[in-house]
């Protein structure tokens, strides 16, 4: 639910996203509660996720799998749900992060605006492995 990443980092990633009328999470024409979650996670797997393809600057690690899944949803505040064709930006920063040599846990705090206007804020936790 990530069309492009428009900056990244080891701590902070910014994406963005287009509602489209076909989206599983689309209800009467406005994307729902659980698209903005699902949204948000996926944003946030991509700071954790991105050292599963590369363990070094310019050395791209080719055909890995990667699984991840929400743990945990510390808190959320949904404000206003975004209509099919709006684009929406989500921004999210790492608070927390443990790796282990089989997995990554980590929590993430983001928000999503849509319009200028902040329409989603969250508190996340997520596991990612590498999938073997």
């Amino acid at each position: 639910m990530v069309d492009w990443i428009s900056e990244i980092n080891n701590e902070a990633v910014k994406t963005v996203f287009e509602i489209k009328n076909d989206n599983i999470f689309v209800e009467n024409n406005f994307f729902s509660e659980i698209g903005l979650i699902e949204n948000a996670a996926q944003t946030c797997s991509s700071i954790v996720g991105q050292s599963f393809f590369s363990k070094e600057p310019d050395n791209e690690i080719g055909d890995v799998k990667v699984i991840g899944f929400i743990s945990g949803i510390k808190k959320v505040k949904v404000i206003a749900l975004p209509e099919v064709g709006q684009l929406i930006y989500t921004n999210a920063v790492l608070s927390s992060r443990f790796d282990t040599d089989e997995y990554i846990v980590c929590t993430m705090i983001c928000n999503t605006i849509c319009d200028k206007e902040i329409i989603f804020e969250a508190e996340i936790n997520l596991f990612i492995q590498e999938k073997k």
